[in-house]
């Protein structure tokens, strides 16, 4: 029984052949490379100079407290944008409160900035078993050939077609997985590194603030409401 099972599922995978599987891969490469372009142009869109930043932020504060602040930072976007105004925002509400606040918006912000990411770091850690399931069916499909009664030319044809089926189906599937892992850890090492810039700049900033008198600090937000 269980050898007739076997057979069984060897015809199914003969049938099916291993052409599927190159363009499965195919259509996967494709939705990587859309995944790449579209997180590179969002990080772009989203880049900022935090040391320009931190020493306009710092001026602006000994310029004018936090009113001058909100100011520099008004239309400022990305995870830097957002943690800086969430965080001024609560600064009235004292220094506990603002680092609680700190802490939470950035955690928020790395969700935009890891959107699509698991996309990539499935297809890095799939691609390859996929390519690998196309590669065993090409060499089912050669042992059939080699079944089949053919002689000379043709069999030699048939099964070196079969073999090369296989193999090209395990090249592409690392072809699909050695870039969307390098992208992958390229994009999840940036965003390390603009949550490290984004909370430097806020701490640099809050350091500034707190230096100066808690009063004057109030009254300058508040003549600007």
């Amino acid at each position: 029984m269980l050898a007739s099972l076997t057979d069984n599922l060897a015809q199914f995978l003969e049938s099916l052949g291993a052409d599927w599987v190159l363009w499965l891969l195919l259509a996967l490469l494709l939705l990587a490379i859309v995944v790449m372009v579209e997180r590179t142009i969002y990080f772009s869109r989203h880049r900022v100079d935090s040391v320009a930043l931190s020493k306009q932020v710092i001026a602006a504060v000994r310029e004018g407290g936090v009113a001058k602040a909100r100011e520099r930072i008004q239309g400022l976007g990305g995870m830097t944008g957002g943690v800086l105004h969430a965080a001024l925002d609560a600064w009235d509400d004292g220094v506990d409160a603002v680092e609680e606040v700190v802490a939470a918006s950035i955690a928020r912000e790395k969700t935009l900035y890891d959107r699509w990411l698991p996309v990539l770091g499935t297809l890095g850690n799939s691609a390859p078993f996929i390519g690998l399931f196309g590669t065993v069916i090409g060499i089912l499909t050669a042992f059939a050939a080699l079944g089949s009664g053919l002689e000379g030319a043709e069999l030699k044809g048939q099964v070196m077609s079969k073999i090369g089926e296989a193999l090209v189906a395990t090249a592409v599937g690392l072809g699909v997985a050695i870039p969307s892992v390098v992208a992958f850890n390229v994009f999840k090492n940036r965003i390390k590194v603009i949550s490290a810039e984004t909370e430097s700049v806020a701490r640099l900033l809050f350091a500034h603030l707190k230096a100066r008198p808690r009063g004057e600090s109030k009254q300058a937000s508040r003549g600007t409401s």
